[in-house]
This record gives C-alpha cells, structure tokens and sequence, in this order.
C-alpha cells in the first residue's frame, strides 16, 4: 500500500480570471510533517482549503489513500483544520470547546469526557476544562483550537497560519511544542507559513511555493542548502548570488577568482547563479583573501555582526561573530563546500 496520505495531480485554481495554482503535483507521506512556505499569494492556503475540502480544483485530481475526493465534503474528510484565527466559541468553556465535534457525533458522555480531558494533557491544558475562552492567552487559546481538531482523531492536521497571532517567543516556543506533538500523535501535519524559520525549525519536508507554482520541495537542510533557483535562495535566509562560469566539473569563476566547488555536471564554461550564504563568507586579511574589499556597513544582529564589503561592482552580506570596523580593507574566503551552483535563469 502506498505511504502516500494525499496526492494532488495537475491541480489548477482560478479566481476572477486569475491563476492561483498552475498544474500543481504534490504527494505528502503519512505521518509527515509538511509545511507549504511562501509569500502572500503563492497559493499556499487555497492548496490546503483544496485538501481540506473548502475550495474544489477548476482541473486535477485530490486522492486520499489512492482515492479521489474532489467533490467530498470538509465534514466527510479525515482531516481537520485549525485556523489563524481559531474560531473558537467565547460562550463556551474550554472543555465544551474541545468536545464541540464529539457532541455532534452524539458519543456518549463519560467517552466524551475521558477524550476531552486525554486532549487537554496532551496539549498541556489539564485543569483549564471549566475556564473561559476570554480569559485564555494567544497561545492557550491556540493550543486549546489544536486539541478541538485533534480529538476527532483525523488522519490529518491542516494548520493554515496558526502561530501568527503569537508573540515572538511564544510563537518559537510554539513551533517546538508543535512538532513534539506531531510525533507522538503519529499523524500527518500539514502547515501553511510565510515565516521561513517556522518552516526550517518544524518540518520534515518543505514545499516552497511562488506565484501558484511549486520552486523545490525538499528537507529543511535541502532547502536551505541546496537552492534550485533564485527565488528559493532569496526566499530562504539571506544569500550572496554571483554571476559565474563553470569551467568544467569541481572549478568555477566569479569574482575575478577560479573556485574549487564540490558540484558537477554543468558543462564546460557555462553561465550559472553562484549561491553563497553571508555565514559561509570568512573575513581574513587582504593576503589572505580570494577577494579583497572595504566593510562599508556594520550592523549588530545579537548573535552575530551583518557586514556589507563591497568588491568591485557586487557588495557581500557577510554574517560573523568578530567585527571589522567599517572602512576596513579585507579579504574574504570561500570553502568549495561553502559554494552552491545552479543553472542560469533566463531573463525575465
């Protein structure tokens, strides 16, 4: 049997003329923790309402467990959602909250309790059953959503943004609470986010999105790594993107310099994006330098120190833990593991 939960094939979305998912072909594993990243109006949400069963595809074909649900309603799904905003109902207390889905299944009390209060354990939660919605914090308030999605037992969790109400700590303590909650329950999450650190921090794999069309699926270290093009490089952290030449396999050129790198299979002095992450680039003195330039800016970042060192026409984000001042004569050095090629995109 496939471990494939859902499949989307040659899905299209349009609304009022305009393409919000072009041929999308998408699989998510059972018990995987996919997060579908990009900017606003990527179509990221409509593929999750898609699978949730709140937008039907205009061409394609949704399959859970091999079988075709395009027209099968949210209620007749094995799936359930939690919204940024929660929807939660302020004139009911937290446990009534929870067991909302059980009462309209008509499960018997004393099973209904047991499950609610199973629940609110597991989202560490115990004691609140008799508090009110109003009085919960953002974060309580979010956990006490995700319990009312989860104890309807669905095969899988759609989460559409849901840390976003959330302050910056809680919002990093959430993402871990998150993710040890998906692998003690054993299902599948699927996570809709903006938030490149999200995405990184919680998921097993990444589907970054643009413009209705998907830019790379892959693991976090993939992904971050191993950018297939511009947009993903720029997308996922900061990057240095230099125009190159591979001369041949394992040799490359940019920046006046011929590179020792680690990719392959690129011809023969063929154009190609070079891709340098800012903590890649190591600042030594100028003898020491591939490249030489002048720190032009210095910003503090609390863990580190951004630097901008111009060379010539191009300008390198540098990230480093020890400072050089600004108007400061350098070198920079790159290790061939630290140089990611691609292919040359072609002019828009």
């Amino acid at each position: 049997m496939s471990k494939h939960i859902i499949e989307l094939k040659n899905i299209d979305k349009v609304y009022d003329g305009n393409p919000v998912l072009k041929n999308m072909n998408l699989y998510i594993r059972k018990n995987e923790f996919l997060t579908l990243l990009g900017p606003s109006g990527c179509g990221k949400t409509t593929t999750l309402r898609i699978i949730g069963g709140f937008e039907t595809p205009d061409k394609g074909d949704v399959l859970f467990e091999g079988k075709k649900i395009n027209t099968l309603p949210p209620y007749k799904r094995k799936v359930n959602t939690v919204f940024q905003k929660y929807a939660l109902f302020p004139h009911l207390t937290v446990a009534e909250n929870v067991a909302f889905g059980l009462k309209i299944k008509k499960m018997d009390k004393h099973t209904m309790e047991e499950k609610v209060k199973t629940m609110l354990h597991l989202v560490n939660l115990s004691g609140f059953e008799n508090r009110s919605i109003t009085s919960l914090s953002g974060g309580q308030q979010q956990r006490v959503a995700i319990a009312r999605a989860l104890v309807n037992e669905p095969e899988v969790l759609l989460l559409d943004e849901p840390l976003g109400a959330l302050d910056l700590k809680l919002r990093k303590e959430m993402q871990i609470e998150l993710k040890n909650m998906q692998q003690r329950l054993g299902i599948t999450f699927i996570f809709v986010t903006h938030d490149q650190e999200e995405a990184l921090t919680m998921s097993d794999t990444i589907v970054v999105m643009n413009e209705g069309v998907i830019q790379q699926v892959g693991s976090p270290i993939d992904i971050y790594n191993e950018p297939e093009n511009r947009f993903v490089a720029k997308f996922i952290g900061e990057s240095n993107i230099v125009d190159g030449i591979m001369l041949d396999d394992y040799l490359v050129d940019f920046a006046g310099y011929h590179f020792p790198c680690v990719d392959k299979g690129f011809g023969q002095n063929q154009p190609v994006d070079v891709v340098i992450r800012p903590e890649d680039v190591k600042i030594v003195t100028p003898a020491e330098g591939m490249i030489q330039g002048e720190v032009k800016s210095v910003i503090f970042k609390g863990v580190h120190y951004e630097m901008q060192v111009t060379s010539g026409d191009f300008t390198w984000m540098v990230h480093s833990t020890l400072m050089e001042a600004e108007g400061t004569q350098v070198g920079i050095q790159i290790g061939p593991n630290d140089i990611h090629i691609m292919k040359k995109e072609a002019e828009a």
